[in-house]
C-alpha cells in the first residue's frame, strides 16, 4: 500500500463514520430551535380544489377542516394594494387579458364561475365567493393563522412576523425578503435545496449551519401525474426518477427536522400521496383539498391510538 493510501484511507473512513453519526445526531452539534408552529394540513392556494383559489370563501373552508397553514401567492395592484392572486395576467383567473398591476382594486375582474385545479387536471373548482381578496383582509380576518407569502410591510404592521414564512423559488426575492424582516422564519429557494441536497450526499450537511426554517419541496411522484414542470415527457420522465432517488430519504429529512427545519411535500391532493408523504416522516402536507386530507390526519390518529 502506497503511503498516500495508508493515511487517506483511514482519514477517509473515519469522515465518513463521524458524518454518518452526527447526521443521525445533529443535536450534538446544533441546538434545536422551538418553531413557532408546526403545520400538518396545509392549504395551497387557500384550499382550490373545493373553493375557488385565493378567495376568501376559500380559506374559511380550509379553517373549518383545521388548516394549519395557508400557501398564498401576492400581487400588487396599480394603486399600491396587496392581492392574494396566483397569476400576474389574469386571463387565466377571470378572462381578462390583463396584469394586476395594470389595474386598480377597484377595477379588479372577478374570478370565473369555475377553475381547473392546477395539480388535479380535469377537476374543477366552484364556489360563491368570486371576489379578489385583499391580503390585509386576510390578515385582519385570521390575525393569528400561519401563512406563506413575499409580502414584508403588511406583515411587519400586523405584528405577523413569527408566523409568516417567506416563501419564493428565487434567490435574489429571498434576500430581499430576508432583509425588510429578518424575524421571519425562511423557506429553501431553489438554489439553497439544491444546495443542501449537495452537502447530504457529500456527507458535510451535520458540519454546516442551516438558517432556513421550512422545506417546502414537491414530492417527486406526483410528475407526469399531477405535475408536468417540462414540456417533454421524456424529461419528465427522467426528473420524476432522479429527483425520487436525490429528495426521498428518510435520514435527510429527520435531519432536517431535528434540526429545527419542518418539511412539507406539495401539493398532494390523494390518499395515496398523503401516505407516502407522512410514511417519509414529513412535518406536514400541501394540499387543495384540506378536507380529503383532515379525513386522512383523523383517521391515521385513529388507526395510531388503535395499535
Amino acid at each position: 500500500m502506497s503511503p498516500l493510501l495508508y493515511y487517506a484511507l483511514p482519514a477517509l473512513g473515519s469522515y465518513i463514520a463521524l458524518s454518518i453519526f452526527f447526521l443521525r445526531r445533529p443535536r450534538l452539534l446544533h441546538a434545536p430551535c422551538t418553531p413557532a408552529f408546526c403545520p400538518r394540513l396545509v392549504a395551497h392556494r387557500g384550499g382550490s380544489g373545493e373553493r375557488l383559489e385565493n378567495t376568501m370563501e376559500a380559506v374559511e373552508n380550509s379553517m373549518a377542516q383545521g388548516a394549519e397553514l395557508l400557501e398564498l401567492d401576492c400581487q400588487l395592484t396599480r394603486d399600491g394594494v396587496v392581492v392574494v392572486s396566483h397569476d400576474e395576467n389574469l386571463s387565466r383567473q377571470s378572462g381578462l387579458n390583463r396584469d394586476v398591476s395594470s389595474l386598480a382594486f377597484e377595477e379588479l375582474p372577478l374570478y370565473k364561475e369555475e377553475l381547473e385545479v392546477y395539480f388535479s387536471p380535469g377537476h374543477f373548482a366552484h364556489g360563491s365567493d368570486r371576489h379578489m381578496l385583499r391580503l390585509e383582509d386576510l390578515f385582519q380576518r385570521f390575525p393569528q393563522m400561519p401563512m406563506s407569502v413575499e409580502i414584508a410591510g403588511l406583515v411587519r404592521q400586523f405584528g405577523r412576523s413569527r408566523i409568516t414564512i417567506w416563501a419564493s423559488e428565487k434567490s435574489s426575492v429571498m434576500k430581499k425578503c430576508q432583509a425588510a424582516n429578518p424575524e421571519m422564519p425562511l423557506s429553501f429557494t431553489i438554489c439553497r435545496s439544491f444546495w443542501v441536497l449537495l452537502l447530504y450526499y457529500l456527507g458535510l450537511l451535520p458540519f454546516v449551519p442551516i438558517p432556513e426554517k421550512f422545506f417546502l419541496c414537491f414530492l417527486p411522484t406526483i410528475i407526469n401525474r399531477t405535475y408536468f414542470p417540462l414540456s417533454c415527457s421524456g424529461l419528465n420522465w427522467l426528473a420524476a426518477m432522479v429527483t425520487k432517488w436525490a429528495i426521498m430519504r428518510k435520514s435527510l429529512i429527520q435531519h432536517l427536522e431535528e434540526r429545527g427545519v419542518q418539511v412539507i411535500f406539495w401539493c398532494l391532493n390523494g390518499e395515496s400521496d398523503f401516505e407516502e408523504a407522512f410514511s417519509l416522516g414529513a412535518t406536514g402536507v400541501m394540499t387543495d383539498y384540506p378536507t380529503a386530507l383532515r379525513k386522512y390526519l383523523d383517521t391515521h390518529r385513529l388507526v395510531s391510538r388503535a395499535s
